[in-house]
């Protein structure tokens, strides 16, 4: 099936999706930060760049886009066109992810992911809970923690 809008429109379309400073990981950087948490943002030094860092808590929490990520969920679907292109990109991603937050359990980081599906669609949780669970891991031991939207 052909891409319903030009070659170029796409590319611009395309061009526009940001990767970090996104709607879900700001709803997330504010209820945080409204909880009395304090981070870092992006940190260049750390394995895949982390959304959020906490050094207080050695933790850092990823806000993942389902697509971008390959999260089997009602938000992630291979393209129609272009399948090798996008193929080799998504898993290209999903492998790297895997590899930075084994880099980042190495050095002994504490690694939170928060699914883009948790904080939107149908199948997204209501935000104090979301808050509230990433509150309690920042404030536990527990080394990892993946939030998903409901299914």
């Amino acid at each position: 099936m052909a891409d319903i809008v030009s070659q170029q429109a796409r590319s611009r379309m395309m061009s526009g999706i940001k990767s970090k400073n996104t709607r879900p990981e700001i709803i997330l950087r504010s209820g945080l930060h409204k909880m009395g948490f304090r981070y870092r943002l992006h940190n260049k030094r750390m394995a895949g760049k982390p959304d959020l860092v906490f050094p207080k808590y050695r933790a850092v929490i990823f806000v993942n886009g389902c697509f971008w990520h390959k999260h089997n969920c009602h938000l992630f679907k291979w393209p129609k066109t272009r399948q090798e292109f996008w193929k080799e990109k998504i898993l290209g991603n999903a492998n790297r992810d895997k590899k930075n937050y084994s880099d980042l359990l190495s050095d002994d980081w504490r690694i939170c992911i928060v699914w883009e599906c948790a904080l939107k669609g149908k199948t997204r949780i209501p935000l104090n809970t979301v808050f509230e669970s990433c509150s309690l891991w920042l404030k536990g031991s527990k080394k990892e923690l993946e939030i998903q939207g409901y299914e």
